[in-house]
């Protein structure tokens, strides 16, 4: 009998190789996407439903038509600029269309629920390495809007049952190492990517957006973790829920700081060319430095990523990024 597994977000980045890691699970993937910014040429491992969270009798549909299992729930918005400008869509999708989404997960009875959360729920720690149990304090309404829907998810736990695991993560990089899927947005606002743009000349340059923090180099200090290691977490965190283990919370990171500049010398490295940057202005909303602590999801989950030093990440990018773009 297929066991279904509802993806919501499955024709996005970090969606879309999770759907390729579910089939490999012996799982059935099916993606729900609204397609505002993923793409249909992503959807490749298991069956596709279009659709929006905020569409609720859409979701009773879906929820009817498959029975499925468990939810991994990865569809948001997540743009920092646009979250601090327009923070009343960020509640309304992020917030309001996880709750429809658990609503009618628990009304179909699928209690199994994988959350893609996010350290921007954090906020700000100076000099801090990051753990579960670090105070959340976001600093715009992408964070507070992810983070609302984990109290929702505990709220619905205690009333309903709700088994969860959730993942709070850093800054994904990286793609597929065979090359069939990898990241590509419009617009495009993701450090590795604008910056391979540079590099062979899709953009006129990178802007490095505030030289001025509190860090070694005055760059912002971000922790990258392999998409493909991120998405292995996932299925290691569906398999603890099978297995009747605690709801819980987990970090994924590499547990290693590199600051924009670094992640700029990496990358001429690895590609062995210039990389052409200007210098701009802090973005509002951005934090100085966010490092995980990740010991407990080595420890408990047994997870132990195997693609997240800044080398491999870079250079399983540019690989896609040389020959991999979707059509819509």
């Amino acid at each position: 009998m297929a066991r279904h597994v509802l993806v919501t977000g499955g024709a996005g980045y970090i969606g879309s190789h999770a759907c390729k890691a579910l089939k490999a699970a012996g799982y059935v993937p099916v993606t729900f996407d609204n397609f505002e910014t993923g793409w249909r040429d992503a959807v490749r491992f298991g069956p596709l439903e279009e659709g929006d969270l905020l569409d609720r009798a859409r979701l009773d549909e879906i929820f009817a038509k498959y029975r499925p299992k468990a939810v991994m729930h990865f569809a948001a918005l997540s743009l920092v600029g646009e979250a601090m400008s327009d923070p009343g869509r960020y509640w309304r999708v992020n917030t309001g269309g996880g709750l429809n989404l658990i609503e009618a997960a628990v009304d179909s009875g699928c209690l199994n629920f994988v959350f893609s959360s996010t350290c921007a729920t954090y906020g700000e720690h100076d000099q801090v390495l990051l753990d579960e149990d670090t105070e959340q304090v976001p600093l715009n309404a992408y964070g507070a809007s992810k983070m609302a829907l984990e109290r929702i998810v505990e709220n619905f736990a205690e009333s309903h049952g709700l088994r969860h695991v959730i993942f709070r993560y850093f800054n994904v990089a990286g793609g597929d190492p065979d090359g069939k899927i990898g990241e590509f947005h419009r617009p495009e606002t993701h450090l590795i990517p604008l910056m391979l743009d540079a590099i062979d000349g899709r953009r006129p340059e990178l802007t490095v957006n505030g030289t001025d923090y509190d860090t070694p180099d005055g760059t912002c200090v971000r922790d990258y973790v392999h998409v493909c290691d991120l998405v292995d977490a996932h299925i290691l965190g569906l398999k603890w829920l099978e297995e009747d283990k605690p709801n819980s919370v987990f970090n994924l990171g590499s547990g290693t700081g590199f600051s924009v500049r670094e992640v700029i010398a990496q990358s001429r490295s690895v590609t062995n060319r210039k990389v052409p940057f200007s210098e701009g202005p802090r973005r509002a909303g951005d934090a100085a430095s966010l490092v995980s602590g990740s010991v407990r999801a080595e420890r408990e989950l047994g997870w132990a990523p195997k693609r997240s030093d800044l080398e491999t990440m870079i250079a399983d990018a540019w690989r896609w990024h040389q020959t991999g773009h979707y059509d819509a």
